[in-house]
């Protein structure tokens, strides 16, 4: 079911220039949780060019029904990124935000990436097995066994209970004032609540998924197997990124005169490149006259041999001093 309607001229605009300015006054920017912003937003608005590689809604509703009798990975899976309509997508998005920023800025963006795969997978495993768990035990199966549900409100419940785990303060929650460890509970009660058709199970199971994320990661002591494995791809494919830039970088080295101004060679030496005594810019061999001040080789410039040999004579006030005197 693709829900387009004229509201997504409003209502993504101002998702889109919220997140753009909670990023631009962040000093660093985190990369997963904006890829998940995309990720999502892309999978909505759902764009002709994309549509024979993204499937429909249609495919990827998730009903335990369906995923156990058929093991449809696909919707097990992708079931979380998909959303109904642009209000649903704007509040999960709005809350992904606030979330995934403060957890990828203090764990790492690795370590949120290890942390949203295990909490999305046991979300959606702890849904189905409660869902299955009532059909089996209380013969309780239309309300939630053949429910068909999407949407990533699931994991932020995940996100919310391992971010507020360790949280003494209060908080909010609809003009509540709790202690910020039962958020997520409080949260659940009042949304099944008041807003009506929202997966209650869902919700629950992201609740609990969190709780059992937080209990095996304080059992695990040792090095999350996840968290190294992504690492790993990380490097691998960072690595020719880093050997290009590193490359370039290089080619950009002193050539044509443009060089540094001030400090010393640490002891090199570069062929081919003279140092001007008055302003201490570095110039090429080529030059005869100075690009920064117009000092004349032979009148004031040294060869950086010669310079690392006699700059040793020169306090950093006389250097100062003779810029001075060179530029009035």
């Amino acid at each position: 079911m693709d829900r387009r309607g004229s509201l997504t001229k409003g209502m993504l605009p101002l998702l889109a220039i919220h997140a753009v300015n909670e990023y631009y006054r962040l000093p660093w920017k985190p990369p997963v949780t904006a890829a998940l912003l995309g990720a999502n937003t892309l999978i909505y608005l759902r764009p002709a060019f994309l549509r024979h590689i993204i499937p429909s809604i249609d495919q990827v509703w998730f009903n335990p029904h369906l995923i156990l009798k058929y093991r449809d990975l696909k919707r097990f899976l992708l079931s979380p990124f998909y959303h109904v309509s642009d209000s649903h997508l704007v509040y999960n998005m709005m809350s992904l935000l606030w979330k995934g920023i403060q957890l990828e800025t203090s764990v790492g963006s690795v370590e949120f990436a290890s942390m949203l795969a295990a909490l999305l997978a046991m979300s959606q495993g702890i849904t189905m097995l409660l869902a299955k768990s009532l059909l089996l035990f209380f013969d309780y199966d239309k309300p939630f066994y053949y429910e068909y549900s999407a949407g990533f409100s699931g994991v932020l419940f995940a996100m919310k209970t391992v971010l507020n785990s360790q949280s003494e303060d209060f908080t909010n929650v609809y003009g509540l004032v709790i202690p910020a460890r039962y958020a997520a509970w409080a949260e659940l009660i009042l949304i099944q609540m008041f807003i009506p058709g929202v997966s209650f199970l869902g919700h629950l199971g992201g609740i609990l998924a969190g709780i059992l994320y937080l209990k095996l990661k304080r059992a695990y002591s040792g090095p999350d197997p996840l968290t190294l494995t992504i690492r790993t791809l990380a490097d691998v494919i960072r690595w020719p990124l880093r050997f290009v830039r590193n490359l370039f970088q290089f080619r950009r080295g002193r050539i044509s005169g443009r060089g540094s101004v001030g400090g010393r060679q640490m002891g090199r030496t570069v062929s081919g490149v003279w140092r001007c005594q008055a302003c201490t810019y570095d110039n090429s061999g080529l030059l005869s006259i100075c690009e920064m001040c117009g000092t004349s080789r032979g009148a004031g410039g040294l060869s950086s041999s010669e310079f690392s040999r006699h700059s040793n004579d020169l306090t950093l006030e006389e250097i100062r001093l003779r810029r001075i005197e060179r530029f009035g």
